[in-house]
């Protein structure tokens, strides 16, 4: 593992996105690896903050609504605290890259130069992508209507999903092919039509550097919110042909930074790959403090790839959505079991604070979704969401 010092100091990491649990992950890491650890975000983070992890939280300005002044705080933090590595959690990644050369050079920033970024993130681009470079995808087609859907479809089963979203939000699902009286698209923008693939979901997530795969791990999302995010992280083996996927995508297109892929691992065991977030995800849970994940971010070592261990959950939404969906399925008794094996990825040893700061975060976010007129989901992302539209360099 390379030194956390730097000439006799401490580094110092920047950790955007503090909202996330991940964020609150990586900044355990860090600071049990002798780094000094700051976090950043434009809305209330105390999940992250008042971990005894991190040495100070920072305000900044939203990215998506206020770009130069998202700059100008990052670019002071980074002065006053002598940050060494700036690292985004969240799709503030994509805001951070296309503004990357407004802040010091000198800086290590581990994200992607923009215009990959922005294909990577895009459904329909990342396909092209990891076709181009040896990556199973399913059939697919860009739209711009129902009809041309359902034109492409044939009466195929197919799910459809805006170019640009997030956590599952207003995917469609047609098993039996679209209906002549489905609803029309809803106004986003493009829409990507895809073969419906039925099969095990599986989640991978990565760090690469200059096109190395450095860190890497597999996992079941066993329970999720409806369609969404998942809460329960369950580590499985890597299916025949994911790793060499991946390291090949990685490879072709001279990749840095954290790389997150959603998979269908079909009946006949290919793994094909349905979408991408160029940032992290729950994989991040996976690995344990000791793992060399700062390294890996600053391309300095491999981190030995995470074996097959226990499932990490978000206890708090277990215990909540988790156990009345059992109820609600006769599914105590598993629910019982799946829970007791599991380590919560929020509380920790020493460090509980962070559970009452995500309740004190959620009640914030449900503030925002009032004042906004928009839903709690909405109130905790649309500040930093990028759908493609054009994004102006701050310079």
């Amino acid at each position: 593992m390379a030194s956390a010092t730097r000439g006799g100091a401490v580094r110092r990491v920047l950790i955007l996105g503090g909202r996330a649990p991940v964020a609150l992950d990586h900044a355990r890491r860090f600071h049990a690896q002798g780094w000094q650890v700051h976090v950043a975000d434009s809305v209330p983070c105390r999940l992250s903050t008042w971990s005894s992890s991190v040495h100070a939280g920072h305000s900044i300005a939203p990215p998506r609504w206020a770009p130069r002044q998202f700059v100008d705080d990052l670019a002071r933090i980074v002065r006053s605290q002598r940050i060494d590595l700036l690292l985004p959690t969240c799709e503030e990644a994509l805001h951070l890259s296309r503004h990357r050369p407004a802040l010091p050079r000198e800086l290590r920033v581990a994200v992607d130069y923009f215009d990959l970024l922005s294909a990577l993130h895009s459904k329909w681009a990342f396909l092209a992508l990891a076709r181009e470079h040896g990556m199973p995808v399913p059939e697919s087609a860009r739209v711009g209507s129902l009809d041309a859907a359902r034109e492409w479809a044939g009466g195929a089963a197919v799910v459809l999903k805006p170019e640009f979203s997030r956590f599952g939000v207003h995917v469609r699902l047609f098993p039996d092919g679209i209906p002549a009286n489905a609803a029309p698209l809803r106004a986003l923008g493009h829409w990507v039509v895809q073969s419906l693939q039925r099969g095990d979901e599986l989640c991978s997530y990565a760090i690469a550097h200059r096109g190395q795969v450095l860190a890497h791990a597999a996992y079941r999302p066993r329970y999720r919110l409806g369609r969404s995010a998942s809460y329960y992280f369950e580590p499985v083996a890597f299916p025949a042909g994911m790793q060499e996927a991946v390291a090949s995508l990685v490879r072709g297109i001279g990749y840095t930074g954290q790389l997150s892929l959603d998979w269908i691992v079909g009946r006949d065991g290919v793994a094909r790959a349905l979408e991408c977030n160029p940032r992290a995800t729950s994989g991040l849970h996976l690995f344990s403090r000791e793992a060399a994940l700062p390294d890996a971010l600053l391309g300095e070592t491999v981190a030995r790839q995470m074996p097959a261990t226990t499932p990490r959950m978000i206890a708090p939404v277990m215990l909540g959505p988790g156990l009345l969906h059992a109820r609600r399925h006769g599914a105590i008794a598993q629910w019982r079991a799946d829970w007791q094996r599991a380590t919560d990825v929020i509380t920790a040893p020493g460090d509980r604070a962070p559970a009452l700061g995500a309740l004190a975060d959620l009640a914030a976010y449900a503030g925002l979704a009032v004042r906004d007129r928009c839903s709690l989901r909405q109130a905790s992302t649309h500040d930093i969401e990028w759908d493609g539209e054009p994004l102006e360099q701050v310079r």
